[in-house]
């Protein structure tokens, strides 16, 4: 996920290893003048070098004395850099790291001969910052760290503890766990017995201690001009009457009600309504289609669907209800039908005269919501009933019902938040992220609102009206803490009210990493890189401002209470420096409890590849130790984690994972595809894209029109998100005897590594990678 090439500004670090190269004939003693010229800041720099003396020192010929004077006072170059500027980004002259701006502050880089290496850079926090960290040192992590794994009842519960319960859980039984196939049938337990309410640690906990008035929620509508604000009474109030309302239509704790609506307000307020009465929310992103949604219909046979009319996504207006209404008759043709629809009247997109309507079904939010009393009883529920249900791709086509319960989740969720965020009151929190995936529950809702924070709802799109839309709001509401996909480009605005940013999805690599630090952050605002899933319900290694520094690309370090581990391919750990299968040891609080109706999948999937483990499907590489933290973090060898992607057959595209058999499915269904095959490559703003090697029926020639026609049928079946990036013409597939797609070739000739394809000899016929080569350009 990085800038396109011609919008990559040259780094510092390259421009002076040119000059460095362009002195290799004039002699071991070199130096290298550089002048770095802004609109925001100028500084020149100059540095000596001698390869053959262990003792060089950084002279500074331009007002850097300090240096030079605490060399010779004997501090380290640690010290030295720790002391000169906050978060210290010290450059690689090993190869040229593309999009990474500008580095600040060159005497971060007079180390004497040990330039660190690309993947070896350390982002290091100032004294100020750490001192204010919730977690500000090394020490302190490891403290916290340890108790957490050693004694993870105690930790756990003493967290808990600060949540409102009804009833408290037993003592002696925080938490039961058998992850271990070969031991029974896979079960985690947090807190069981605690009564409690997700709803009520978010709203009436926070006003009744004085945060009624606090703005819990900002809303920045799709077109300039349109906003809106909540407090928490606020909030407390049009949550309780939608959860009054559902209760008088017969809705009750355990029943599933199903969410399509875009980021409205409307859409955490559902969320919450639903998890105050006991009800199980399952949200849906608005940008699947009507078969994904009738999918899904059909398996959780919700109480009734809620959505809204219409929605604007920059320009253009598109009709959510009639995708609705198509659903329902998808849906009703298995025996599913659906009683209710609570429609939500978006008359920024369309006029309610102008919506598709059924009497008897469809019901206006507008018509009814406002009646209901603003005072709503809690439901209060065992910490192991369900909270919510969310879809996620599988590799088998079919997507999967992750199901999270309420206490584990809510104090996993609230933790994260607070930490890897480092959230202060003060904060203002924005995350760009859709509720209808999990970042949205547990990031945008849940965790922000369970920490008392403001946080804003974005309902349009980072590039409209332009592409300075972002900023625009960053500085509107003065954004503390942002929490996005690196990708957005920043051509002016302030941004001055930024303290940490976030990257959504995967880890990114170190040359967005770097861009998204000294660009967007100004060389100032250290970067919570976390990697987790929709299974884990929050981070699982992430950054702790303020705790160790950062090394770009990398998620460096485990949270609280999260065992992560390396196996290779027969589940044997590996300890040490090391690559191989990225494993989690035992549970933590956040850990999805089964798939709902299909508890042998989530066995199958998750804890039999590697029994005794949970399986993420990641490959992981880790230098050293973890132990060894504290003592040799400025090393190379430091005990990092770097995630390496996706082992299994899902596509990662801009935080959104999609299953390579949802799309295969989905274009085997045009009449004209004889048969499919679609893997992942990298794309440099999306992080992967979807390229699809598609075989046509006999008869049928290529064409443009056939192409777009076959990208259209995943547009419609999936959503606009899954369509496929290159359609890539296939007169056969490249498969062994037994039948089975090399993907590993397919990634190959996607990728354009074509002297990497290695051996072809197994194929039933190896004259198809030849084939497929020659189509590469069509």
């Amino acid at each position: 996920m990085a800038l396109a090439p011609q919008t990559r500004p040259r780094t510092l670090g390259w421009e002076w290893y040119k000059l460095m190269k362009r002195g290799e004939s004039q002699g071991r003693r070199r130096q290298a003048v550089l002048a770095l010229n802004s609109k925001s800041c100028k500084a020149k720099c100059s540095y000596k070098y001698n390869n053959n003396n262990n003792n060089n020192k950084g002279k500074d010929r331009f007002g850097f004395g300090f240096v030079e004077k605490e060399w010779n006072r004997g501090s380290s170059i640690i010290d030295i850099i720790m002391a000169a500027h906050p978060l210290r980004h010290v450059d690689s002259m090993a190869t040229m790291p593309s999009g990474a701006g500008k580095i600040p502050y060159l005497n971060a880089v007079i180390l004497g001969e040990a330039l660190a290496s690309e993947e070896n850079d350390l982002i290091y926090p100032s004294d100020d910052f750490s001192r204010q960290a919730h977690v500000p040192s090394p020490q302190k992590y490891l403290e916290l760290y340890e108790r957490s794994v050693k004694d993870p009842g105690g930790f756990w519960s003493d967290v808990a503890s600060q949540f409102y319960w009804k009833h408290k859980w037993a003592a002696d039984h925080v938490y039961s766990e058998n992850v271990d196939v070969r031991k029974g049938p896979v079960q985690i337990e947090w807190f069981k017995g605690g009564i409690t309410n997700i709803c009520y640690n978010c709203l009436d906990r926070n006003v009744e201690a004085g945060l009624g008035d606090k703005i819990a929620l900002h809303w920045e509508g799709n077109d300039l001009g349109n906003d809106a604000s909540l407090t928490y009474s606020h909030l407390l109030h049009r949550v309780s009457q939608l959860a009054n309302y559902l209760k008088d239509i017969g809705v009750r704790k355990g029943d599933a009600v199903i969410v399509y609506l875009p980021m409205l307000l409307e859409l955490p307020i559902t969320m919450l309504a639903c998890a105050r009465i006991g009800a199980v929310h399952s949200v849906v992103f608005a940008g699947f289609s009507a078969e994904s949604l009738a999918q899904r219909i059909i398996d959780c046979k919700p109480k009734l669907v809620i959505t809204c009319n219409a929605v604007k996504r920059g320009p253009k207006v598109i009709p959510l209800k009639d995708i609705v209404d198509a659903a329902f008759v998808q849906s009703s043709q298995t025996g599913v039908s659906i009683d209710t629809c609570l429609v939500y009247e978006n008359a920024l997109a369309m006029k309610r005269e102008k919506t598709n309507w059924q009497d008897g079904r469809d019901i206006w939010w507008q018509d009814v919501i406002p009646n209901y009393s603003t005072k709503c009883e809690v439901e209060w529920v065992d910490a192991e009933d369900p909270l919510f249900l969310l879809y996620t791709s599988g590799s088998t086509g079919k997507p999967k019902g992750v199901l999270h319960t309420t206490g584990g989740y809510m104090v996993y969720t609230a933790t994260t938040f607070k930490y890897a965020f480092d959230y202060k009151p003060s904060d203002i929190y924005w995350c760009t992220a859709d509720c209808g995936w999990i970042t949205g529950h547990s990031y945008v809702t849940y965790g922000p609102l369970l920490n008392g924070a403001t946080c804003i709802v974005f309902e349009g799109a980072p590039n409209y009206p332009d592409s300075g839309r972002c900023w625009d709001i960053v500085d509107k509401y003065k954004v503390t803490i942002f929490y996005t996909a690196p990708t957005l480009y920043v051509t002016r605005y302030s941004r001055k009210s930024l303290r940490i940013l976030g990257s959504v999805g995967e880890p990114i690599n170190p040359s967005a990493w770097r861009w998204f630090y000294n660009v967007v952050g100004d060389s100032r605002c250290p970067i919570s890189d976390t990697w987790w899933q929709t299974e884990t319900g929050g981070f699982m290694i992430t950054p702790l401002p303020g705790a160790w520094p950062q090394k770009p690309g990398s998620a460096t370090f485990p949270f609280f209470g999260v065992q992560p581990v390396i196996v290779d391919e027969k589940g044997v750990e590996i300890e040490g420096e090391c690559s191989g299968y990225l494993c989690v040891k035992g549970s933590w609080p956040g850990a999805f409890r089964t798939l709902y109706g299909d508890h042998e999948r989530y066995e199958t999937t998750y804890f039999k590849p590697f029994a005794g483990y949970y399986f993420t499907g990641d490959g992981c590489s880790r230098q050293a130790k973890l132990a060894n933290l504290h003592k040799s973090m400025f090393r190379d060898k430091d005990g990092y984690h770097w995630l390496t992607g996706r082992v299994d057959d899902v596509i990662n595209v801009s935080g959104h994972r999609i299953g390579t058999a949802e799309v295969e499915s989905a274009l085997v269904s045009h009449p004209k595809c004889a048969e499919a095959a679609v893997v992942g490559v990298e794309h440099e703003v999306k992080g992967q894209a979807i390229y699809a090697f598609v075989t046509l029926v006999e008869g049928e020639s290529y064409s443009e029109e056939l192409r777009n026609s076959l990208i259209l049928a995943v547009r419609k079946q999936i959503g606009a998100f899954a369509a496929p990036d290159r359609i890539h013409w296939a007169p056969g597939l490249p498969k062994t005897r037994s039948g089975k797609i090399m993907r590993r070739i397919l990634r190959k000739i996607a990728s354009g590594q074509l002297g990497e394809l290695g051996d072809t000899s197994t194929l039933a016929d190896p004259n198809v990678v030849d084939q497929l080569i020659a189509l590469s350009n069509c």
